[in-house]
């Protein structure tokens, strides 16, 4: 099967696709890396269980991401299933048995992180210390999250310094993480973490050379408005007066700020009902991550014969094909009032968190996937 189009109007034009499609455009990716990079004063890991799609992926490489943050094995599998030279860091405190020895042994993995002591003596038994930098998560909390990523997992300050005394008596290299959590809304959370934790370096005996400050840069849908990036980079910059070795670097971990803008879904209508517009793609497939408590929509666009249908514009309920009676988008969606049966929709921001949730319920499943090739085509938004 073919990997690319030139657009979205040659690809719905060639296939009249059953099945949803979704389009990556890599030069949006690129676009996308390039601000980060630029701006983040420190190392970027992407974070890939934003988005482990291969064509994402090497989209983010080729524009010159060189760390990739792993939660599993097989998500470091999948990185070098493309390179063999980007740094992957395997950066769940929760990891399967006999995991973090193959990630080193057969992947080359030397970055690992624990909130726990005894989690520290799971891996200690299966890495060679002497090899690996080992982080310490420290528990972070702020109001301006809409996901607190620090409910699950995380040290309390007293915890951590117990704990990166204890990977310095082992060998490894002690460094410190913290994650505030997702579509953090204010570059104050930034500050008040950054702050957390200095107040505990301040109380540790030795020098950190790695600080990884996580990820949680929100991005901006319809309704749903976010700062910008540029804003957040100034937060960190500002508050980031961390005292560490001569060498020592800040990393941050972005999944969505990355994955989120150069990806799109297209959806057929398979029935109307008035407002009422039923979609070949649904909760249980790419807008999964709709069910929780953010955004409530993408952008969108309308197609027709491979064209896309303009004109006056109404708000649609969209619901997905499953038997679930909530298998429904919980935000309308402007669309032209004369769409029909056969058009396609097409959403943009979907990049981050969708792809890699979709699972097959009912039997729904799509696996077509299209780089976008013209680098004068975007996806809606």
């Amino acid at each position: 099967m073919r990997e690319s189009y030139k657009n979205v109007a040659a690809m719905l034009a060639d296939l009249k696709p059953i099945d949803p499609v979704y389009c990556v455009y890599p030069h949006v990716y690129c676009a996308t890396a390039e601000e980060f990079l630029a701006g983040f004063p420190g190392r970027v890991l992407y974070a890939i269980k934003a988005n482990n799609e291969p064509k994402v992926l090497q989209a983010l490489l080729d524009a010159g991401i060189e760390h990739i943050d792993c939660a599993s094995l097989q998500e470091i599998r999948e990185v070098r299933a493309l390179s063999q030279d980007v740094v992957c860091y395997f950066m769940n405190p929760v990891r399967l048995r006999g995991a973090a020895r193959t990630a080193q042994q057969e992947f080359g993995v030397n970055h690992f992180v624990v909130d726990h002591a005894a989690g520290l003596k799971l891996l200690l038994n299966e890495i060679d210390a002497k090899r690996s930098v080992i982080f310490v998560r420290l528990a972070v909390h702020h109001k301006s999250a809409r996901v607190d990523l620090s409910s699950k997992f995380g040290a309390s300050a007293e915890d951590t310094l117990t704990l990166l005394q204890a990977v310095a008596d082992s060998g490894a290299e002690p460094a410190l993480a913290f994650n505030v959590g997702s579509q953090v809304m204010s570059p104050d959370a930034y500050v008040h973490s950054i702050e957390t934790a200095i107040g505990v370096l301040e109380r540790l005996p030795f020098k950190l050379r790695l600080i990884d400050i996580g990820g949680g840069y929100a991005k901006a849908y319809p309704g749903f408005a976010a700062p910008p990036m540029s804003d957040y980079f100034a937060a960190i910059v500002k508050a980031a007066h961390f005292s560490l070795l001569d060498n020592g670097e800040l990393m941050a971990e972005p999944g969505r700020a990355l994955a989120a803008p150069g990806c799109s879904a297209i959806a057929e209508v398979l029935l109307r009902k008035d407002n009422k517009l039923y979609l070949n793609d649904g909760l249980y497939g790419v807008f999964w991550e709709l069910r929780y408590d953010a955004h409530d929509r993408y952008p969108a666009r309308a197609w027709h014969n491979a064209k896309p249908l303009n004109g006056p514009t109404q708000p649609f309920q969209l619901l997905g094909p499953t038997c679930d009676s909530d298998d429904k988008l919980p935000g309308l969606v402007e669309l032209p009032v004369d769409i029909q049966i056969g058009d396609y929709i097409e959403f943009g921001s979907i990049g981050a968190y969708s792809l890699g949730g979709r699972c097959d319920f009912n039997g729904f499943y799509s696996n077509l996937v299209f780089n976008i090739t013209d680098p004068d085509s975007l996806p809606p938004g």
